[in-house]
């Protein structure tokens, strides 16, 4: 039996092309690989074998991602598939239409296969929130996987999916990815067209591959990126060849080191794997330079002042009227809307609607969300002014490696301290990459670290390139 663990995309379609290996046959190492694996990694919410086979039997392999089967997060759509975003309140909800990364997908070929767990609206940062089940961490399965985009990392790094895709509001896509010891990326705000993606934060969402390497990172990408007149937010920009400039290196790049991004609390030998990953770039012919972010300090209180009320707003929409789960035997509609979203949404999905619904609320709005717009506006000229002096930026991806399941769901503030590195990217809109960079000893588990690469926004070419180098020197 081929060994799907190491298998990269780029290898896969070498050996597609070259006809050594078939889409069916693919699929089916995958689906075997799920049903080895998956009993205990819990990555996976459902899955239609039949409908990929099929796809599969007519997949033409010289299309960019011809015969590649890949996972997608479960607040995705898929047509005829479930969308649950791990909710009660969605549950039994059948997806109308394809998200336009999925159309994208099977116009590059691709075969979407396995909707991935998460937390419930991706709101949450260990994947403990899903309201279906738990996800443990390929690593030690008495450790969670990250989140919200957990899933999704869990099962490319257990070697159930060659690709996944995830969302990534404050960090779901990079977080799980440096937890899990896989390559996450967030796209630039509005590089990845949003429609079809069941909103959360839409003013920080965004699609983006969570990959084993960072040329597959590369080819996703490659495959999702562009302009959509559906999503009003998707910026009509030229989408490079991501692929033509991987191998460049960095020498004579300058790289940034934000000391904002050193902490106190942050785990000690963390910080060590990510200085030494800074290290190899200036082994590479990098110059590295101190930078300052000044005012990162505010940005986890921005963000949950901003992604909340955005939510607050969004999450309305879930009713019980149209779709989704309806409580049963209410009184009035007032008590049908109370009972029903009181029933479907899990508590941090609660909690997050009432803080969001407070900071906009009368007589608060100025106070809170207009102020944290503003503090917004700040945090981004931070990163337009340090990319005036370097090419890009380094700093660890978590403060931790994967906690312990249970471990911080008494304490929110703690939990929302996971994303301290990975939020203000999405407020300033840029890019960012998680890489692999090592491991750190925890008990009997050697976990994973993840070393944080930011870029300007839409120079995802420059971020993969400086992504790439890195990765080079820990595969030779």
């Amino acid at each position: 039996m081929m060994e799907i663990g190491g298998l990269t995309i780029a290898a896969a379609r070498r050996m597609l092309k070259a006809g050594s290996l078939s889409p069916v046959t693919l699929l089916d190492e995958v689906n075997g690989a799920i049903n080895r694996v998956d009993q205990e990694v819990g990555g996976y919410l459902s899955r239609d074998y039949q409908r990929a086979r099929a796809a599969a039997e007519h997949a033409d392999v010289h299309l960019p991602l011809g015969g590649i089967p890949v996972a997608i997060k479960d607040a995705i759509n898929v047509e005829g598939e479930p969308c649950s975003c791990a909710s009660k309140i969605l549950e039994g909800y059948t997806a109308p239409y394809d998200a336009t990364v999925i159309s994208k997908l099977r116009t590059a070929g691709a075969i979407p296969f396995g909707r991935t767990n998460m937390d419930e609206f991706a709101m949450g940062s260990s994947t403990e929130n899903s309201s279906i089940q738990i996800t443990r961490n390929p690593h030690d399965p008495e450790r969670i996987p990250g989140g919200s985009s957990g899933g999704s990392a869990a099962v490319v790094a257990a070697g159930e999916a060659l690709a996944a895709l995830g969302s990534d509001t404050g960090g779901s896509i990079r977080q799980p990815a440096a937890l899990c010891g896989c390559v996450g990326l967030k796209p630039s705000y509005g590089r990845v067209s949003r429609y079809g993606l069941v909103a959360f934060a839409s003013s920080l969402d965004q699609i983006g591959p969570l990959t084993r390497t960072v040329e597959d990172a590369a080819l996703v990408l490659q495959a999702i990126a562009g302009h959509d007149p559906l999503d009003s937010t998707s910026l009509d920009v030229p989408v490079p060849d991501y692929s033509a400039e991987l191998e460049a290196g960095v020498k004579g790049m300058k790289l940034g080191v934000p000391k904002e991004y050193f902490v106190e609390g942050m785990d000690p030998d963390v910080a060590e794997r990510v200085r030494e990953a800074i290290d190899v770039y200036r082994d590479l012919g990098a110059e590295i330079v101190d930078v300052s972010l000044p005012h990162t300090k505010y940005a986890v209180a921005d963000y949950y002042i901003i992604a909340t009320a955005e939510a607050s707003a969004n999450l309305a929409r879930f009713d019980g009227v149209r779709y989704g789960h309806r409580t049963v035997g209410a009184k009035d509609l007032a008590d049908h809307y109370g009972r029903t979203r009181g029933e479907g949404f899990g508590r941090e999905v609660k909690r997050r609607i009432i803080l969001g619904t407070y900071v906009l609320s009368s007589g608060y709005y100025d106070a809170y969300y207009l102020r944290a717009q503003k503090v917004r506006t700040l945090i981004r000229r931070d990163f337009e002014e340090a990319f005036k002096q370097v090419d890009g930026l380094l700093s660890p991806t978590s403060p931790v490696p994967a906690f312990k399941i249970g471990e911080r769901m008494k304490d929110p503030l703690q939990m929302y301290l996971a994303d301290i590195f990975t939020i203000a990217v999405n407020l300033a809109g840029i890019c960012g990459i998680s890489v692999p960079c090592g491991t750190v000893q925890a008990e009997e588990s050697n976990l994973p670290v993840g070393l944080q690469i930011m870029a300007p926004a839409f120079e995802e070419s420059r971020l993969l390139r400086i992504a790439r180098a890195f990765e080079a020197t820990r595969l030779l």
